[in-house]
């Protein structure tokens, strides 16, 4: 082992020779050099070696680059880097080869050698270090695009590019990140072939068509619209590729109308077209914005009548949504967006195809236009549609609350039907539990706990906490103490199990005065 680490140390002396005479480091500095070097280097060499040993190694010899660069800039001496720096980076790059060895799996050490490269500029090595880390790790794809992308962006070699994403693909097949990818980066290749094209027109002749055809040829492409549509994304980045993103939508309208993604950037595409001359007033903007989105929603009416399912409704109501939240100050837009929005959502209800999370929006733009035996159906309705939902049942009471007295009643038939139903309440403890909690907040404030007394079919299911609530604010100021033993007595008859200890030992508590 000494012989080995004395040859290592003593083919550094040129370098250290090196950087003493031209003054980047004087001699007190070149012997700390070496008796650091010797050190780490020994540590390399023991019968059990560490990852962080080469990592410390490592890390010790890219600070001295460091220091070297900014020295030079200090002093304006640029010369001799063969025999100093590109002797430190190779030693650099050997010590990542021999940890990689060591410890294949480590991807961020593979990754971290890859960083060094770019950092320092060492493009025969970096591929390399490509190559060496695919062989072990083929499994990953995004391996494969950044292996991919270095040679296109690093080496500026589109065929080696290719070449990978190729390879890439025999490897995984239904990636669709890996075919994203190797499109973007043969539009790519393809612009700037067309830049270095003297006439326009081969470079029109050149560009696209080719592009396409050879993502035709994928079966990935059948898998949904989603794909193809990410693919008409990238194109859209090119200038050129105009006939291209016809091609593709012309594919996605032929062979996707089974896909609510389809009807839905369909639909959304109309608000985009051109419409002649611009217009000047907020008026005729407004006109020209409401003809545009009539437009949008006749699409998405054809969708529903050929693909009426919950993603379709969703994919509707959502663009409804978007345009309903847009500001204009053109009242008549508003209201038609409002008339709109109300009349998807309610069709949508009908059909039992309405997503749970609209039915707040729903309920919202309800409330603000005050309506509120509408409003109040609709949060009925949505306790039917989402039974099972802690969500939904919070919400249909916060809305009866906002209601006001005029919603008193319903508030208290929300509750009640609730908590009537014990096969929901075993099922759906959660449910039970928020509802209950929530229906003593609001009966607190719109006339304290005294007025629930007669609904003992409601605390028949409350938990001791909140029968022992009851008792402190009978005792309170505003309260009623002679209520307490009767409050008592309903809790010891309707608790049962451990939940009567329970009370029983609070309740004690209580009396006593501490708590």
């Amino acid at each position: 082992m000494a012989e080995i680490v004395q040859q290592r140390i003593e083919n550094r002396i040129p370098e250290l020779e090196q950087l003493e005479r031209v003054g980047l480091f004087s001699k007190k500095e070149v012997k700390s050099l070496l008796k650091r070097a010797t050190a780490l280097e020994y540590k390399l060499h023991r019968l059990i070696i560490t990852k962080v040993d080469f990592i410390a190694y490592i890390q010790y010899e890219i600070n001295v680059l460091e220091l070297i660069k900014k020295r030079r800039s200090r002093i304006g001496y640029q010369f001799k880097r063969e025999e100093i720096e590109f002797s430190i980076i190779s030693r650099i790059n050997n010590i990542f080869r021999r940890a990689t060895t060591k410890w294949k799996d480590d991807v961020q050490l593979w990754l971290s050698h890859i960083a060094f490269c770019k950092k320092w500029n060492t493009q025969g090595e970096l591929s390399k270090v490509f190559s060496s880390m695919l062989a072990i790790h083929p499994e990953k794809p995004a391996l494969w695009i950044m292996a991919a992308k270095s040679e296109l962006e690093d080496r500026n070699s589109s065929e080696s590019a290719r070449h990978l994403f190729l390879r890439a693909l025999r490897f995984h097949p239904e990636s669709k990140k890996v075919y994203q990818e190797y499109f973007r980066m043969e539009l790519l290749h393809t612009e700037k072939l067309r830049k270095q094209q003297k006439k326009l027109e081969q470079a029109e002749m050149d560009g696209g068509y080719d592009v396409l055809e050879m993502f035709m040829d994928f079966s990935v492409l059948s898998t949904g619209a989603d794909f193809i549509l990410s693919l008409l994304t990238i194109a859209a980045i090119f200038d050129f590729t105009k006939d291209l993103q016809d091609t593709i939508i012309q594919d996605l309208q032929s062979k996707h109308t089974d896909d609510s993604l389809t009807w839905d950037f369909m639909a959304k595409r109309e608000l985009g077209a051109t419409v002649g001359e611009e217009l000047q007033s907020a008026k005729g903007r407004a006109s020209d914005m409401a003809r545009r989105e009539e437009r949008c929603y006749q699409v998405y009416e054809e969708g529903l009548n050929s693909l009426s399912t919950e993603a379709m409704w969703a994919c509707y109501v959502s663009f409804c949504l978007e345009r309903f939240k847009r500001k204009t100050n053109v009242q008549q837009l508003k209201e038609k967006r409002q008339e709109r929005l109300l009349a998807v959502l309610q069709r949508a209800h009908d059909s039992s195809l309405l997503k749970e999370d609209f039915y707040k929006n729903w309920l919202q733009v309800l409330l603000s236009s005050g309506d509120s035996e509408q409003t109040a159906a609709v949060a009925m309705a949505a306790t039917q549609r989402y039974r099972q939902s802690v969500d939904v049942w919070c919400l249909a009471l916060q809305t009866m609350v906002r209601l006001g007295s005029g919603a008193t009643e319903l508030v208290v038939t929300v509750c009640f039907f609730l908590c009537s139903q014990r096969g929901l309440l075993s099922a759906v403890p959660a449910v039970s539990m928020e509802i209950k909690e929530k229906y003593l907040d609001w009966s607190f404030g719109a006339g304290g706990y005294k007025k629930m007394v007669t609904r003992d079919c409601l605390y028949g299911f409350f938990p001791p906490d909140l029968w022992l609530e009851y008792i402190r604010e009978e005792l309170g100021p505003s309260g009623q103490p002679e209520n307490c033993g009767k409050i008592h007595w309903r809790a010891m008859k309707l608790l049962e199990g451990e939940s009567v200890e329970r009370f029983t030992a609070q309740y004690t508590v209580l009396q006593t005065g501490h708590i």
